[in-house]
């Protein structure tokens, strides 16, 4: 049977543990054909990022199109932009509703702590998102408050849906606790999830793999919580099955494709 399609838009991880690279990993490990559309070129490993090129919007538009014309694209994922004119090309694809199911992952910054995008790039993609996937510091920089807790991922949630996308999640895997805990909004409804908190350094990419997982999901049909809670379950998976990892001496990827408990 012909696999569905995914697209994914973001800027390529030469350590291969993020971005592009972590998306069309996340899209075969779950059963979808992964393509792709590179905003940007970087130079990074997992113990930071050291530059980063961002293409012309031509390009961007070019690839666009060849991807588009050709595939029959179910879900869509954006990722890092790089900057608003890269942003403008998207949202225009957007607009015109050739990206369905859109999930935007707001890069701002990389786990490392290198700037990777800016504010005024993602509000643009905002709009058209089905799903929005900011984690707590990316949240605080589009909606300008603290997000330090639960209570405020929950206030940050609703204050973003009501500037577009259907849904919000505010992913809290950065915050101190037993738990990981993210705020799901949309349609009126607040729903808390937690799972166990992996104890591991291997986190290069986790936000990238929670949102493509969910465009995967949002692909073959399913509603939003329940993209969101089997996209949660996954990326606890791919945390837990690297902690015993030595891929390179900072923050490592994570078991995309379960090779290992």
């Amino acid at each position: 049977m012909t696999p569905r399609t995914l697209l994914t838009i973001a800027g390529s991880d030469s350590g291969g543990g993020a971005g592009i690279q972590a998306d069309l990993k996340v899209f075969a490990a779950l059963g979808a054909y992964g393509t792709s559309v590179l905003t940007a070129v970087t130079a990074q490993n997992t113990r930071g990022v050291d530059a980063v090129l961002p293409l012309p919007p031509r390009t961007v538009t070019e690839q666009l199109d060849s991807v588009l014309t050709d595939f029959t694209v179910c879900a869509v994922k954006t990722g890092m932009l790089g900057t608003p004119a890269i942003a403008d090309v998207v949202a225009e694809a957007a607009r015109d509703g050739r990206l369905p199911q859109l999930v935007v992952d707001p890069v701002l910054v990389a786990t490392s702590g290198h700037r990777l995008g800016v504010v005024g790039a993602v509000e643009r993609l905002l709009p058209y998102a089905t799903v929005a996937t900011p984690n707590c510091a990316e949240a605080a920089a589009i909606t300008g408050r603290p997000v330090d807790d639960v209570a405020a991922m929950v206030v940050a949630a609703e204050a973003l849906v009501a500037g577009g996308p259907e849904y919000v999640v505010v992913t809290g895997g950065d915050l101190d606790g037993g738990e990981a805990v993210d705020v799901l909004h949309g349609g009126g409804v607040t729903t808390v999830l937690r799972a166990p908190r992996v104890t591991t350094r291997h986190t290069h990419g986790t936000g990238c793999s929670f949102s493509a997982a969910i465009a995967v999901r949002l692909g073959l049909g399913d509603p939003v919580p329940a993209a969101v809670g089997a996209a949660k379950e996954y990326v606890l998976r791919a945390l837990t099955g690297a902690r015993g990892w030595e891929l390179g001496a900072g923050r490592g990827p994570l078991n995309h494709f379960g090779w290992s408990a």
